[in-house]
């Protein structure tokens, strides 16, 4: 075999050993020997690893419908365990995980009905007053109680502090995460409390940049009709450039894209530096030239991240990757 291939690496492909009783870690190392996604999501775990060193500041970007899928314990543990220093996601995440605190559930569902089209399946959905996320059933009483939950436990203590300019959107996740805390506690309620009263309880800011685009916003824009609430949608960002300002080495790991995802990114624009490290777990493909699909390298041309930054890829459903990804990371550092 000729050695002057320049682009050549003699490096050939392994053949994953599977077992039982191997570790997630194991089975992720396993990975590496593979090629094509196998690899990528190997090389993910490294990166990921690296995010979650104590010396790194862990920017998550959070969007799709994780919380409603199952993915909120996963998230909460990773800011109660100091792995994440801030948080952006959707207003409808926040919605989702609010309503599991203060005990309502998210429930196993269908995308068609036997003997129905699609239609005829969510037209009696409608009837019955029950909201599907995909495969997941959501019954629609829980937004009442979520309404009341806002009314109750944590308008009225913004209505108080808002003045001409209003309460900034993370002050609005933080009184929402005191209150999912304190409501979970006291209803003795079976669920986690969740990511809003873990980034509460710990100290950990959650932006929502997109608020308006939920219930918790269409909740806040109703409530500010009749009182003296209203949030001031730029007095976040001074508060999240300095926490990037301030970073000796920083991290990003996206889940989704969207609003979240670019909010994330473009926080190092005004920064001297960028991302040292980061992962995007998307399905979303590059082509399209949309935001939720665009490579990390091309958020390298922006200045996002450094020029020699660690960064990687994984294109497949976030509900299969994020667990892996984290718990092939925590196994590494922990």
């Amino acid at each position: 075999m000729s050695d002057d291939r320049e682009t050549f690496d003699h490096d050939p492909v392994g053949h994953s050993e599977v077992r039982a009783g191997m570790t997630v870690g194991e089975l992720a190392a396993e990975y590496g020997d593979a090629g094509i996604g196998a690899a990528t999501v190997h090389e993910a775990v490294d990166v990921t690893a690296e995010l979650f060193r104590d010396d790194v500041t862990t920017f998550l970007g959070l969007a799709g419908a994780m919380v409603p899928t199952g993915m909120r314990r996963i998230v909460s543990d990773l800011i109660r365990d100091g792995h994440v220093d801030a948080l952006v996601t959707t207003g409808a995440n926040l919605t989702h995980d609010s309503i599991e605190a203060i005990g309502g559930k998210h429930h196993h569902g269908e995308t068609h009905a036997e003997g129905k089209t699609e239609r005829e399946h969510d037209e009696q959905l409608r009837d019955e007053g029950v909201d599907r996320i995909y495969n997941v059933y959501l019954p629609q009483e829980h937004f009442a109680l979520f309404e009341s939950h806002l009314r109750d436990e944590v308008f009225p203590v913004l209505a108080e502090e808002s003045d001409d300019g209003g309460v900034s959107i993370q002050r609005l996740t933080e009184e929402l995460g005191r209150a999912n805390s304190e409501v979970n506690e006291r209803e003795d309620v079976d669920e986690d409390p969740g990511v809003a009263a873990a980034a509460y309880e710990n100290d950990v800011p959650i932006y929502c940049p997109a608020v308006q685009d939920s219930v918790l916003g269409l909740q806040s824009w109703m409530y500010s009709q009749t009182s003296d609430f209203t949030l001031d949608a730029l007095a976040d960002m001074t508060q999240i450039t300095d926490i990037a300002y301030e970073a000796d080495e920083a991290g990003a790991l996206v889940v989704g894209g969207g609003v979240p995802k670019n909010y994330v990114l473009q926080t190092m624009l005004v920064s001297p530096d960028a991302y040292d490290y980061a992962v995007q777990l998307t399905m979303d493909p590059p082509q399209t030239g949309g935001l939720s699909g665009a490579t990390l390298e091309e958020a390298r041309s922006w200045g996002k991240l450094e020029t020699d930054a660690r960064n990687v890829s994984v294109y497949a459903d976030a509900t299969i990757t994020f667990p892996l990804v984290v718990a092939a990371a925590r196994d590494r550092v922990e």
